[in-house]
Parts: C-alpha cells; sequence; structure tokens
C-alpha cells in the first residue's frame, strides 16, 4: 500500500474479485475520534447512543468516514442496524446529503461508486460480489440475523438484481467472534433448531 493510503491498516480482502472490485474491513486504528472512542469510529452521528455513553464528535466521525472513503475508492452507504435479515439496494439517491439512513443489516448495490456497509464489533460481517463485476453486497450477520436468514436474503437480492444464479457470486467472510471467546445461552441454540443439554 502507499504511504498515501488513509486506512493503512485496514484489512483488504484476499479473494478473486473481478477488476473494479473494492473492498476493505477497517479496524480501530488510523481514526481522529478520542477516548473511548479511538479512534476509527465510523458509526453515523444521530443515531441512538448506548446509555451510560457519550456521544463521539460528530466531526471526528465525518472525518473518519471521509478517510474510509478515501481508502476504498468509492461512496460509502452506512445503515441503521437492528440485528434483522432485511435488505436494501442503494442506488444513486442514497449518497445525497442529509438523507435518513436505511434501518437494515445488509445492502446491496449495482450502482459504480456506491459502497455497501457493514458496521460490526464482534459480530461476522460478510462482503459479497458478483463474478461478473457488476454487483456488491454487506452484510452485518451476529446470530440473530444468521437465525433470521440475513445471509439468504443477501444472496436473493444479489440474485435478483443481477439476474444470474447463485454460483455467480463470491463472498468474504471477515473476522468475528469465535467459539472460544464467545459463551452462548440456550435463546441461541434454540434459534439455530438445537436444543440446550442440561448441564453443558
Amino acid at each position: 500500500m502507499s504511504s498515501a493510503d488513509p486506512l493503512p491498516r485496514a484489512l483488504r480482502p484476499d479473494w478473486p474479485a473481478p477488476p473494479g472490485i473494492a473492498a476493505l474491513m477497517s479496524t480501530r486504528e488510523d481514526g481522529v475520534s478520542a477516548a473511548p472512542f479511538d479512534a476509527l469510529n465510523l458509526r453515523p452521528s444521530g443515531l441512538p447512543v448506548p446509555p451510560g455513553m457519550a456521544a463521539d464528535d460528530p466531526a471526528a466521525v465525518v472525518e473518519n468516514q471521509r478517510r474510509f472513503a478515501a481508502a476504498l475508492g468509492a461512496s460509502p452507504v452506512w445503515l441503521d442496524q437492528v440485528h434483522g435479515a432485511r435488505v436494501v439496494r442503494l442506488g444513486p439517491d442514497d449518497l445525497a446529503p442529509g438523507r435518513p439512513l436505511h434501518r437494515a443489516d445488509a445492502a446491496i448495490s449495482t450502482t459504480p461508486g456506491v459502497a455497501c456497509t457493514a458496521l460490526v464489533a464482534d459480530c461476522l460481517p460478510v462482503l459479497f460480489c458478483s463474478l461478473d463485476g457488476d454487483a456488491v453486497g454487506a452484510a452485518h450477520a451476529g446470530w440473530r440475523g444468521l437465525a433470521g436468514g440475513v445471509l439468504e436474503a443477501t444472496v436473493q437480492a444479489l440474485v435478483e438484481a443481477t439476474g444470474r444464479g447463485p454460483e455467480r457470486l463470491l463472498a468474504w467472510l471477515g473476522p468475528c467472534i469465535g467459539p472460544q471467546a464467545f459463551e452462548v445461552g440456550a435463546d441461541v441454540l434454540q434459534a439455530f433448531g438445537a436444543e440446550p443439554v442440561p448441564g453443558v
């Protein structure tokens, strides 16, 4: 990467994406937000703030988002994620300043330069692209979204948008929490059709 890269520590998927498809996963580094948000907080201003937490400086968030867009080489569209399975199709209108955020956990786009995003902490980020280079997608896949079919819904939306089958899609699974660091309760097991074993 060039020394001018605004996000030199971002992860770039090693996948056989066609020319013209750009993808990256940022880390918390290379941003300007102060503690406790340090440093690359991308969470859009205006979303509800968790109880007991202050809001980040909106100017810092705007600068962080600018760096992300520059590193990606496209215009990201942020979502109001709710741990569901709703997918939205993005287009040029979604780049208008001040437009309301879509309440969804996945997005697709067939418009060049319009980038799909998924904000994650320990949930699974999944990026998609078509082998023909004419569609992209991103999904925020926490356990509720996975159980609700967010990935299947994203694939279906891409199939409908491109008119081609799922075999013409690529997917990249980003880093997320795993079984060595995440204990689940009975509700999670039951959401995936498994019954908890007493005493385990």
